[in-house]
């Protein structure tokens, strides 16, 4: 189990659909307190519904995390919703789906390397002074960044940033280790969500459920390893 204090002060970023709601409900459930995020708040409506449902538990704040200037916005409201963060998933991403070798445009790649690589690196980095001594950060990961894992010319741009993230992951252990932060990156399964699309075969819940297993059983001594939803060690 965590050996943070419950109720655990936990923020989700991607948070209006898919795996990020999943977290969202799943923290709710377990009794501890949200900041939820979105790049549109007043659209993200099943967010905002359980938000409704659990007053003073959940805040629903703006964030789009290939914007850096998003993410000083929200360092400057957390202090009025929360007094730290135990726990920060970043979980918000994209994926360009039918990207063609001699076809992959440059906007896409800066895109998946923005939202995906650069955008948990300088949010986790802008919210270093709010996170509690032995915090944990996840870094919402995929199987398709595992360089060592590549068996064809796959979603190049998501490969690509997630291979970065996972540097990202690394160097952020090691910046936060003497306060006790705990950082992974973890890949979550093929799930059935938008981004997974038709065929996958992990449900959001189950999902969830392990990485939260896997989150809580992490300890200093896992900061910077690549983990799956079942807790199994993945190449890099």
């Amino acid at each position: 189990m965590s050996d943070a204090p419950l109720p655990r002060r936990c923020l989700v970023t991607g948070a209006n659909r898919g795996l990020g709601l999943e977290f969202v409900r799943q923290l709710l459930a377990r009794g501890d307190r949200v900041i939820a995020t979105s790049r549109h708040p007043g659209r993200a409506h099943a967010l905002n519904q359980l938000a409704g449902q659990n007053p003073g538990r959940l805040h629903v704040l703006p964030l789009d995390v290939a914007e850096p200037k998003t993410h000083a916005e929200l360092a400057r409201e957390l202090p009025l919703v929360t007094d730290g963060i135990d726990l920060l998933i970043n979980n918000a991403g994209v994926l360009h789906s039918g990207e063609r070798f001699g076809h992959v445009a440059a906007t896409q790649l800066d895109d998946s390397l923005r939202t995906n690589a650069a955008g948990p690196f300088l949010l986790t980095q802008a919210l270093a002074p709010h996170l509690a001594d032995a915090a944990k950060v996840a870094n919402l990961s995929s199987m398709l960044g595992s360089i060592s894992s590549v068996d064809g010319f796959h979603t190049p741009t998501y490969a690509i940033s997630k291979a970065a993230q996972n540097m990202a992951t690394v160097l952020l252990a090691q910046a936060l280790h003497e306060r006790g932060i705990t950082v992974i990156a973890l890949h979550p399964g093929w799930v059935q969500t938008d981004m997974g699309g038709k065929g996958a075969q992990v449900t959001p819940a189950d999902s969830a459920r392990g990485l939260l297993g896997v989150i809580d059983s992490a300890t200093l001594a896992d900061s910077g390893r690549f983990i799956d939803w079942q807790g199994n060690a993945l190449p890099w």
